[in-house]
């Protein structure tokens, strides 16, 4: 088995228990060998101590010329010329040159080969006769390299004792330290709409996590709230034409005559015609809810607007009259969007105007205007925060009913708004509506009149 996937598929408890006892262990396990070595200094400098003591004594005897003892309690007193040879009537002891010339220059010497380990100690003083002498102390360290191996050993086995114990603690304390997680994992599994989270009291990681995670559920409601207005909305609006054209076509059944079949046909025409823009508006709505965008591009505006207004120059209806630069007003959006929101908003004027829709397309900066005027009844303050609203309609303050589902501005809206633009509604200087879309432009233009 792979270890990295392996630790991947650990619990977060786990890998945190595993890190704590593996770094405890670690750094216990380089402490008791480094409290090993602390022993034998401990042995050593017990050591020197008594050595210093008998140095003091005799290095003044040494001086006067007075003969001092070969023995210590523990260890031997030795009086030695410059070359490391007795001038005291012993043997010679075990140092070497090097080690004489240590004791010579004030240094101690630890000789850790012999056995047991012996430590010195010197110092030079003059006799009588004013011949530098070396005046050693030396005491075996008995029982050194057992203690300071021993030592270390046991220190060992604290140390993965302890390591252990930590580990055992890590995962206590983790988990009680992750309860509220299990709780909060619990409580979102039996959640119902519209509920939150317990938001703990303490202001931690866990507390962020649960408000981040209410905020979530807040979104998810809403969306679901809009997605059931939506479909029961779309869901009434499919029902009137369906339930329009079954009805006459079931009249046209009963009462087969020429004539009114014509009448028939027709009336089923229109209301085809309706739903299939409705079906083609509830599309576009649900691709721009799931995020579909087209590329974009730099569009002209102006030339967006006078083809937009050729189209439907030739249907009858209001005369369509376009004010925009000759050099064109670019914008960055997709084609396709710059002209839905033009043939949305020349449906939406159309449908109201009385003689006149006007059409200006501005550029000022780094934004570029499209206006679009009615000389119709015009929009009331009181519905105009609504107004883009999807399926919200107003044709009884306007004058004369629809016969739209109340989508095309919902469209308009969420196009415009989807590419960082603006879109209101406004009275207009014709005496009915003004509609005021903001793109962000994409170069400058030159003003001419269409």
């Amino acid at each position: 088995m792979n270890p990295r996937s392996w630790w991947r598929r650990r619990s977060l408890r786990s890998k945190i228990t595993v890190s704590a006892t593996m770094f405890a262990m670690a750094c216990l396990l380089v402490l008791s060998r480094l409290a090993g070595g602390a022993i034998g200094e401990l042995l050593v400098g017990a050591a020197d101590s008594q050595l210093h003591n008998a140095l003091s004594t005799a290095a003044p005897a040494v001086a006067a010329g007075r003969p001092v003892g070969s023995e210590l309690v523990t260890g031997q007193l030795r009086v030695l010329d410059t070359e490391g040879a007795p001038v005291d009537g012993g043997p010679r002891p075990n140092l070497s040159e090097r080690d004489v010339d240590a004791l010579m220059s004030g240094m101690d010497v630890l000789r850790l080969g012999d056995d047991p380990p012996h430590r010195w100690i010197g110092r030079v003083v003059y006799d009588p006769t004013g011949l530098p002498r070396l005046v050693a102390a030396g005491a075996e360290l008995v029982g050194y390299n057992q203690a300071v191996r021993e030592g270390a050993d046991w220190l060992s086995v604290a140390a993965v004792l302890a390591s252990l114990l930590i580990g055992v603690a890590t995962w206590v304390v983790v988990g009680w330290s992750l309860w509220p997680v299990r709780r909060m994992h619990a409580a979102a599994g039996a959640l119902p709409m519209g509920e939150r989270l317990p938001v703990p009291e303490a202001h931690d990681e866990l507390r962020a996590l649960a408000e981040a995670m209410n905020g979530l559920l807040a979104r998810r409601d809403e969306a679901v709230q809009r997605l059931r207005r939506f479909t029961g909305d779309a869901a009434h609006e499919l029902r009137s034409p369906v339930a329009s054209i079954r009805a006459q076509a079931e009249v046209a059944v009963a009462h087969p005559d020429a004539e009114f079949a014509q009448e028939v046909l027709a009336a089923v025409t229109d209301e085809s015609e309706r739903m299939s823009t409705l079906v083609d508006d509830l599309l576009a709505l649900a691709r721009s809810d799931a995020g579909e965008s087209q590329p974009v591009g730099r569009v002209d505006v102006s030339a967006a607007a006078i083809a937009a207004a050729e189209r439907r120059s030739g249907n009858g209806g209001p005369r369509i009259r376009v004010d925009a630069p000759r050099a064109g007003a670019m914008v960055l959006c997709a084609p396709g969007e710059v002209a839905l929101v033009l043939n949305n908003l020349l449906n939406n004027a159309m449908r109201y105007a009385r003689v006149q829709v006007h059409i200006t397309v501005l550029p000022a900066g780094t934004t570029v205007r499209l206006l679009v005027d009615d000389d119709g009844p015009g929009v009331p303050v009181e519905h105009r925060t609504r107004l883009f609203d999807r399926f919200y309609r107003v044709q009884d303050d306007r004058g004369r009913g629809t016969g739209g589902a109340g989508l095309g501005l919902a469209l308009v809206a969420e196009t415009v708004r989807r590419r960082g633009g603006t879109v209101r509604v406004t009275d207009s200087p014709e005496g009915g509506a003004r509609f005021e879309v903001r793109w962000q432009a994409a170069g400058l233009a030159t003003w001419g009149k269409i």
